[in-house]
């Protein structure tokens, strides 16, 4: 049996607007087609730019098919790269499926190599025009990109993969054209990920998508692509295989970093990547939600209704970790009637909830492979409420009030919630347009 995962080079129709990528995995071949819009620049589909861009895509999208055997060797012997777009691909397979090989006890850090002809070609730079493509994912923190972008004057389209749900309500109230993409899995590789001798397992989301948004950022005119992740999703969930396992790994810094220098690379400098909301806790993002209305019941940051399948059932399912925090850090800053309206009930009165309340403020457990914000903030926002007017006399908050004084001590609890409230100055947003936003977000 060959131990290698083979991409092989993908084809594009700026007709039709379709892309292709095929995929070996031992004896098996799989074929993953994205549908773009119609309307491409049929110049920039023929660039150098998007060659290489939908190179790289291809590479990126192959997580969810290598992962079926997790073999040690990646192939792709007519996609040339550069050493920097190596470790690249290094970083996206060991790290972007960190929780991956974390929870299938698979040891891949440092042993993973990636057999590719050497680029050394440097790419021209291709123009685009100044506007902002910006993802969409039905949750608060995009939605709050809205409002700061729309205030300080950025031109923005609205950009989502497989829109449903909360997304594409959403975008209706953003109301501004979107920009979708359709993608299809190759329903063998779904299949087998539920048979006994293939591992299945969370993939990096965040930068399949990042890659796709890439395209179209050079097809349809986007000098940059804007994301809308917070500065917790750096902190990782357990330390695996040497390393800090992280859920959100692919919305950190470091790997906005890294993708950013990629993209900009291949586009000769002109494409920008970066997340607005990256100096910003996940409470203070919360706070900047509080002032807008009209998206609070359309919006979920929920996953249990929000799967491959489509969205079902209500917004909020009200049972799992990241429906717990989005409710924990709204509670200090936003009214108690209009929260409980949101989410059509009490999360904090329910003691079926202590446990997963307690795992997200650090007092049991570890961080919920979900993505939720660092366990000092929710731990933070918990210690406000104990001492809120609407909030302290709740049962979660009067169950866990005294192990969480014991754990950290109010000291410690008064310096997070102040640190929640200041804006980190570790971001990757350009000069100009952090001013005008850190001006608006007072």
């Amino acid at each position: 049996m060959n131990a290698q995962f083979l991409i092989e080079s993908p084809q594009f129709d700026a007709t039709t607007g379709i892309a292709q990528f095929n995929y070996g995995l031992h004896d098996k071949r799989f074929v993953e087609v994205l549908e773009l819009p119609h309307g491409a620049d049929a110049t920039a589909a023929e660039s150098p730019a998007f060659r290489k861009l939908l190179d790289l895509t291809a590479i990126v999208l192959g997580v969810s098919y290598f992962k079926l055997t997790a073999p040690l060797e990646i192939c792709t012997p007519n996609i040339p790269l550069t050493e920097a777009e190596r470790a690249f691909v290094i970083d996206v397979y060991e790290n972007g499926l960190g929780e991956f090989y974390a929870r299938n006890n698979l040891m891949r850090f440092g042993r993973l190599s990636v057999s590719a002809p050497h680029d050394t070609e440097t790419l021209p730079a291709f123009p685009l025009p100044d506007r902002a493509l910006l993802p969409i994912g039905g949750g608060k923190d995009s939605l709050v990109s809205v409002d700061l972008l729309s205030h300080v004057g950025v031109e923005f389209t609205p950009f989502a993969v497989n829109p449903k749900g909360p997304i594409l309500t959403s975008v209706d109230k953003i109301g501004k054209p979107p920009i979708y993409v359709t993608r299809t899995l190759d329903k063998e590789m779904i299949r087998l990920g539920k048979e006994p001798g293939y591992y299945n397992g969370h993939v990096p989301s965040t930068a399949i998508n990042s890659m796709i948004g890439a395209l179209c950022a050079v097809l349809f005119g986007y000098n940059r692509i804007v994301l809308s992740n917070e500065r917790s999703a750096s902190e990782g969930n357990v330390v695996f295989d040497g390393r800090e396992t992280n859920h959100q790994y692919s919305k950190s810094l470091d790997f906005e970093r890294l993708i950013a220098d990629v993209l900009a690379n291949a586009t000769g400098g002109t494409l920008q990547y970066f997340s607005l909301l990256r100096p910003y806790s996940e409470a203070r993002i919360a706070s900047f939600f509080t002032r807008e209305t009209k998206f609070d019941h359309v919006f979920s940051s929920c996953n249990r209704n929000f799967r491959l399948a489509g969205h079902d059932g209500p917004l909020w399912c009200g049972e799992c970790p990241k429906c717990h925090f989005v409710f924990l850090i709204f509670a200090p800053f936003m009214a108690k009637d209009r929260l409980l309206a949101i989410f059509g009930q009490n999360l904090l009165e329910n003691l079926a909830n202590e446990a997963s309340f307690r795992e997200l403020s650090g007092l049991a457990g570890q961080k919920p492979w979900e993505c939720v914000g660092e366990i000092l903030e929710a731990a933070a926002c918990f210690y406000s409420l104990t001492r809120h007017a609407d909030w302290h006399q709740d049962a979660v908050v009067k169950a866990i009030k005294a192990d969480l004084f014991a754990q950290y001590g109010e000291p410690a609890l008064q310096a997070a919630l102040a640190d929640c409230l200041i804006d980190s100055h570790s971001h990757h947003i350009p000069p100009d347009l952090a001013a005008k936003v850190a001006a608006y977000a007072v």
